[in-house]
């Protein structure tokens, strides 16, 4: 399965990026929280971590039919 794992390099720069200045990460974590907390207002707590986990299933899902 090529490209599968994790690039440890890759990661150590993004966990760098964070260490280095958290405000990137606090504005690219941003749309997500906002996100959820829309959901949370709509469907209450169990419905948006509902709709969360049927939406994270369907991605990877078609990510393993793709691969």
């Amino acid at each position: 399965m090529a490209g599968g794992g994790i690039d440890r390099t890759k990661a150590q720069a993004a966990l760098e990026t964070v260490k280095e200045s958290p405000g990137i990460a606090a504005i690219t974590a941003a749309p997500l929280v906002i996100g959820f907390g829309v959901m949370w207002w709509a469907l209450g707590f169990w419905g948006a971590l509902l709709t969360i986990l049927v939406v994270a299933g369907v991605i990877v899902g078609v990510r393993k039919l793709r691969g």
